[in-house]
């Protein structure tokens, strides 16, 4: 018996300052083409692109560490090669920190990604990964020891 999972419905994210990245959520899922559906001191949440994005206010005296229990980063999937580079452009203006621009990776044959921060240090991604993937049948899974270290150093 297997559950039959349609992809994810929706994220939130706590942020330690709704206030500072709420700007840049703004201009970010505006440009994912998403709608605001809460608008509030307390979140700010959005749905399209078939899934639903929000940031919470959470503890005010807390930091965002990927290494903390919890969320590491989120990633994005991308349509296309094209919104990839395009969100890599605009991420430094709307207020993002960019970790890495637009470049290709070891994760699946033809992934294409750009690593940012939110204004409160949240770790986010966006990818393009061409056809099946990792899912494609001339993958070997796992993949080999080699990549999966590359993958999984700090």
């Amino acid at each position: 018996m297997s559950i039959d999972i349609n992809g994810i419905a929706h994220v939130i994210i706590t942020v330690n300052d709704i206030d500072r990245a709420r700007p840049f959520y703004e201009k970010m899922l505006g440009a994912f083409g998403m709608e605001c559906l809460v608008d509030n001191d307390k979140m700010y949440y959005c749905v399209g692109a078939r899934t639903g994005i929000g940031i919470r206010q959470g503890h005010a005296d807390a930091e965002y560490d990927q290494y903390h229990p919890g969320m590491h980063h989120l990633c994005f999937r991308a349509r296309n090669r094209d919104s990839v580079a395009l969100l890599g452009a605009l991420v430094e203006p709307m207020g993002g920190t960019l970790i890495h621009g637009p470049e290709e990776d070891d994760w699946a044959p033809g992934y294409y990604s750009v690593l940012f921060e939110d204004p409160c240090g949240t770790r986010l991604e966006a990818n393009y990964v061409p056809g099946k993937g990792n899912l494609d049948e001339a993958v070997e899974l796992p993949l080999s020891t080699d990549v999966q270290t590359r993958l999984t150093i700090d």
